[in-house]
């Protein structure tokens, strides 16, 4: 019998479950299964139904002598559990329960989760021989779950690689094609004469800005990868470049990778926030530098886009105006601030703070 070679597990461990009952003669058996939280993933029973494991409650969570099996790692073979220093007792609607024997789920030197059987039948007590048969199931057991954790894993790294991949191809093809299309788009305006084809021209250059954004939205979906702790400095560059690119202002970046890597949870929003910054800067700015820092001070993350174009006065453009009410919007989502700062002809700068 090779039961950890089945595919599905629960099947797996409700037949376990089942043999052990059988070959023990016990009324009751349960196997649990826990996870690294140390919290019930998978509970198996045989012998209750389900109207009586749904009128019983909550499932047990692993203490007293359940917790045994796990801390210590030991067989148990008790009597009368319900006279037994260490029993916790049972819930007000649990079947009642005398002799018990349970044993640890363990593989690899790591204990998973426990299986215990209850009231022999035709005997007061389980013994010696139950106790050796339970030993080998619950042997089989972490065998199968062991395996099962390690096929969600390399089921999981091969998702994660196709991921990868995908976002690769988009961002180094498909995003890169509609970059150049943009700025074919944007030196042609330029030449034309006419300002009703420039204008559907800036227009169709709006819509590829909007599908480049989209995409980038989807590649941060597909491949958080780019959004990992150690990399949020560098999307950050990656970002200011292709502003300079694509813009022509020159644009520096300052990053420190230690805060990148504190706040790199929230690496979504603050990349998103920084190209909507950005996005200002290149249509309304006129600017001819940008900077694009972030830094600690006084405890915060300090996120900084500046730059040396016309300005504005804050006062008279309102909360929703120039993208200024989304940039709000996120720095609230990511429970900072933003500080505005700008008069006419001195330039402006967006200060997200954001609490360490």
């Amino acid at each position: 019998m090779t039961l950890a070679s089945e595919l599905s597990l629960p099947d797996v461990l409700q037949r376990i479950a089942e043999l052990a009952a059988e070959v023990t003669g016990a009324r009751y058996a349960a196997l649990g299964v826990i996870g690294p939280d140390g919290r019930i993933l998978e509970f198996i029973t045989v012998g209750v139904t389900t109207e009586q494991r749904a009128h019983i409650g909550n499932l047990p969570v692993g203490e007293g002598i359940l917790g045994l099996l796990i801390t210590d790692a030991r067989s148990v073979r008790i009597p009368d559990i319900s006279k037994d220093p260490a029993s916790v007792g049972f819930p007000p609607n649990h079947p009642p329960m005398h002799s018990f024997l349970g044993a640890p789920v363990k593989a690899g030197g790591r204990v998973f989760g426990n299986i215990y059987l209850t009231e022999k039948q035709g005997a007061p007590e389980f013994t010696e021989e139950d106790e050796r048969a339970v030993e080998v199931l619950a042997a089989q057991t972490g065998v199968a779950i062991e395996n099962a954790t390690a096929r969600r894993e390399l089921e999981r790294l091969a998702l994660m690689e196709d991921r990868e991949r995908i976002a690769k191809e988009l961002h180094d093809g498909v995003i890169q094609s509609l970059f150049a299309v943009g700025m074919g788009l944007q030196a042609t305006a330029t030449l034309s004469n006419d300002e009703a084809v420039e204008f559907r021209i800036e227009e169709a250059v709006g819509e590829v800005d909007h599908v480049i954004r989209d995409l980038r939205n989807y590649i941060f979906g597909l491949r958080p990868g780019i959004l990992a702790d150690r990399e949020l400095d560098q999307a950050l560059r990656h970002l200011v470049a292709e502003f300079h690119e694509k813009t022509g202002v020159v644009a520096v970046s300052e990053v420190d990778p230690q805060v990148a890597a504190e706040i790199g949870s929230r690496a979504a929003d603050i990349l998103q926030l920084t190209r909507e910054a950005l996005s200002n800067v290149g249509r309304h700015a006129g600017a001819q530098t940008c900077r694009v820092s972030l830094s600690r001070r006084d405890g915060n993350a300090v996120l900084e886009i500046d730059d040396d174009g016309s300005g504005f006065d804050p006062t008279t453009v309102g909360r929703s105006g120039q993208g200024l009410g989304n940039l709000r919007e996120r720095a609230e989502s990511l429970g900072g601030g933003i500080d505005l700062q700008s008069a006419a002809g001195n330039g402006t700068t967006v200060r997200l703070t954001i609490p360490l």
